[in-house]
């Protein structure tokens, strides 16, 4: 009887490239049988026809036979395949009644031993469930590898590998569990403005030990490979400045922003497990784990806002300072590589925050309400906090804005009093300063506003006039305070009441104050000239009235005929 010896795969690949050989040999003969069987006459002698039709007579024998050939191809190519599959089939039905059997012996077979020892006579023994820390089970008495160790839950050590009996190697260590996780920084309160230090990483669990080699034949096992350390804790956040108080002991200056936390340190890496023992007679020690990589340090805490300036109050009249922002906190070390055959690398540093805390806006002046008090300067913004390492500094405050200067006084028969000058703007913030490593320092705050200046006073009451040409003029308006707009200038005082003896009626206006008209005096007699002459031209908007004619014996020229010495002071007309 003869038998075929053959693996499925390789039949069922053959098949294949047939398929793919016969489909290009095709696609050739369709291309080429258009030019080949209808070819064109040479010329137009019936030889040269005929000789044509012989070419193309040939050229569709051939397309006939290349079209059974192909047809016998694809039979081929199919009865290949299925021979494949029969022979796959085969397989799968023998092996399975096979192993089948073979484990219902090895049932039996191990049945009393593990009742008794509690392991197989024969057989491998039974692995540990992922992180579960769970050790291998033992190999077969006789015969067996043992099993391999499950992998540490988090921080706990991995399963040990187990044993192997006469014949057999030892099953490896499973690896130990990544350290756990820091706690988060305890954040800031008003008490303890800065953030906590972040819990350090957990250290990572220790790799299992392998298991030992058949006692006449079979390696140690492999010792598991350390965990990873933990990751250290993240720092807490700083608290924000408290806002500033007015009237209070530190003159409503706003609070500092607290630091950030330290970032805590990240967990050392766990050791790496023992290699198992080897045989007796045949066999090698298992190779002893690798230590565990240390944990990532935590990330560094943010920073805290400054708290805002109190606006200024009559007692304390300039606004109170904005608080400084706090710094960063730094990152946390990473932790160290476990102990192993390779020790664990070091771990790596945390992040880092990149700015500082912004400072406080400064409080706003105290607005004046009388002519006493001139406008109060705003607080000064507070300085920014200073970058992390990495970081640019946090922007400064602005600075308060300055208050309105009171108005003037009223004048009492004479000049208004200047209104008060405005309250200066306070100065921004200063930027932080950049981090140690090229950071930008941050930018300076917003200087404050400038308070307006205050109005001046109104002028007082004009003096009486004197004699009987000119009124009093009203008193000066008083100046506009200085500031960052100038105040208005005071309205011109009342004109003074007339005179009894007085001939002209000059009304005073408001409007901007100008100098008082000189009165003659009282030895001047030039009323001839002043009667006979014509009235001043109005310039301004004052009302000028005729006299009525004086007597005739006033009018009369004296005697010399010369004029009458009149003041060397100048008389003003309006």
């Amino acid at each position: 009887m003869s038998f075929v010896s053959t693996l499925p795969e390789l039949v069922e690949s053959a098949a294949s490239d047939l398929a793919s050989l016969g489909a290009r040999i095709g696609a050739a003969n369709a291309v080429a049988a258009a030019s080949t069987s209808d070819i064109a006459a040479a010329a137009a002698d019936e030889v040269s026809t005929q000789i044509a039709a012989v070419f193309g007579l040939h050229a569709r024998d051939y397309q006939a036979l290349s079209a059974q050939a192909s047809m016998f191809h694809s039979q081929f190519v199919n009865a290949l395949m299925a021979a494949g599959n029969s022979y796959a089939a085969a397989e799968a039905a023998n092996a399975s009644p096979l192993q089948t059997v073979v484990d219902d012996i090895l049932a039996v077979i191990n049945a009393p031993t593990n009742l008794l020892l509690g392991r197989p006579l024969i057989g491998d023994g039974t692995h540990g469930a992922p992180e579960t820390g769970a050790n291998g089970g033992a190999g077969g008495i006789l015969w067996g590898n043992g099993g391999n160790g499950g992998s540490g839950a988090p921080g706990q050590a991995g399963g040990r590998g187990g044993d192997a009996g006469l014949f057999g190697n030892g099953g490896a260590g499973g690896a130990g569990g990544v350290g756990t996780t820091g706690s988060l920084g305890t954040a800031g309160s008003l008490a303890l403005p800065n953030g906590g230090l972040g819990g350090t990483g957990g250290t990572g669990g220790t790799g299992g030990a392998g298991g030992s080699g058949g006692l006449l034949f079979g390696n140690g096992g492999a010792g598991g490979l350390g965990g990873a350390g933990g990751v250290g804790g993240t720092g807490g956040t700083g608290v924000n400045g408290a806002p500033g108080v007015a009237g209070s002991m530190t003159n409503g200056a706003g609070g500092d922003g607290g630091n950030g936390g330290v970032g805590g340190m990240g967990g050392m890496g766990g050791a790496g497990g023992a290699g198992g023992k080897g045989s007796v007679l045949f066999g090698q020690a298992g190779a002893n784990g690798n230590g565990g990589n240390g944990g990532t340090g935590g990330s560094a805490g943010t920073a805290g806002t400054g708290g805002a300036g109190a606006a200024g109050t009559v007692d304390n009249p300039n606004g109170g300072a904005g608080g400084h922002g706090g710094d960063p906190g730094s990152p946390g070390l990473g932790g160290n590589g476990g102990a192993g055959a390779t020790g664990g690398a070091a771990g790596a540093e945390g992040a880092a925050v990149t700015t500082g805390g912004d400072g406080g806006v400064g409080g706003a002046g105290y607005d004046a309400s009388t002519g006493v008090v001139a406008g109060a300067s705003g607080g000064n913004g507070g300085n920014g906090g200073a970058g992390g390492r990495y970081g640019n500094g946090g922007a400064g405050g602005a600075g308060g804005n300055g208050a309105h200067g009171a108005d003037g006084i009223t004048g009492n028969d004479g000049n208004g009093t200047n209104g008060t000058a405005g309250g200066g703007g306070g100065n921004g913030g200063n930027g932080g300063s950049g981090g140690s490593k090229a950071g930008d320092g941050g930018n300076g705050g917003i200087s404050g506003v400038g308070g307006n200046g205050g109005n001046g006073g109104s002028g007082g009451t004009g003096a009486a006039g004197a004699l009987m040409i000119l009124d009093g003029a009203g008193g000066t308006g008083g100046n506009g305070g200085n500031g960052a707009e100038g105040g208005t200038g005071g309205n011109g005082g009342q004109a003074g009441l007339r005179a009894p003896a007085a001939t002209w009626d000059l009304t005073a206006t408001a409007g901007p104050a100008a100098p008082a008209a000189m009165p003659v005096r009282p030895g001047q007699a030039a009323w001839a000239r002043l009667a006979t002459s014509a009235p001043p031209t109005a310039a301004t908007a004052d009302k000028v009235v005729t006299p009525a004619p004086p007597a005739a014996a006033a009018l009369a020229a004296p005697a010399a005929a010369t004029p009458c010495p009149v003041s060397t002071a100048p008389m003003a007309w309006r």
